[in-house]
């Protein structure tokens, strides 16, 4: 991303505006893909937060911010897809059951666990933890993608995480943490 190619797309210039976001598509799609854990939602997302960039692109404050401001779009339309997904009722937190695993499947078990319980996460908590530990961007950075306080990252990392262990343990008793709990 240059600087250059950012003040062009707040003037308006759609092939600048196409370089950029060529230049960045991938990434955003995967950190929807993240946060949403749906590709289709997370397509969905992504596209809605091109189109909101492109609208809102003349009223950037800071050219060279562009990357976390468009990283922020991406997190804001994960929220109005998560509220949208959550209002129709089509988020259902199924129990899962004891099954046995065999030792040769232990590696894909452990990840289908692993995504149960990250999928049962707060939206909030699933975002910084994705920023965190799949981007692997620092607090301030995940602050500054977010718009919000550095504190409230760090709050928000850490019952992430706690929740995160909460869930992996009731998933062993069988049970999910979530299911009972309204939003």
């Amino acid at each position: 991303m240059s600087t250059g190619e950012v003040l062009l797309a707040m003037r308006g210039d759609h092939d600048a505006f196409a370089a950029l976001v060529s230049g960045a598509s991938n990434r955003l799609y995967a950190l929807a893909c993240l946060i949403l854990r749906d590709t289709d939602r997370a397509e969905d997302a992504t596209q809605d937060a091109l189109v909101r960039a492109w609208r809102e692109i003349p009223r950037l404050r800071d050219a060279e911010r562009f990357d976390a401001w468009l990283r922020r779009l991406v997190v804001n339309a994960c929220y109005d897809e998560a509220r949208r997904v959550h209002r129709r009722a089509e988020v259902s937190l199924a129990v899962i059951g004891e099954r046995s695993v065999v030792d040769t499947a232990s590696a894909s078990a452990e990840s289908d666990r692993l995504e149960r319980a990250f999928r049962r996460l707060p939206v909030d908590q699933r975002i910084v933890l994705a920023l965190q530990h799949y981007l692997e961007l620092s607090h301030v950075e995940i602050a500054e993608t977010l718009g919000i306080p550095l504190g409230t990252v760090k709050s928000r990392v850490r019952y992430g995480v706690a929740a995160m262990r909460a869930e992996l343990d009731a998933d062993d008793r069988g049970v999910s943490v979530t299911e009972g709990r309204s939003a």
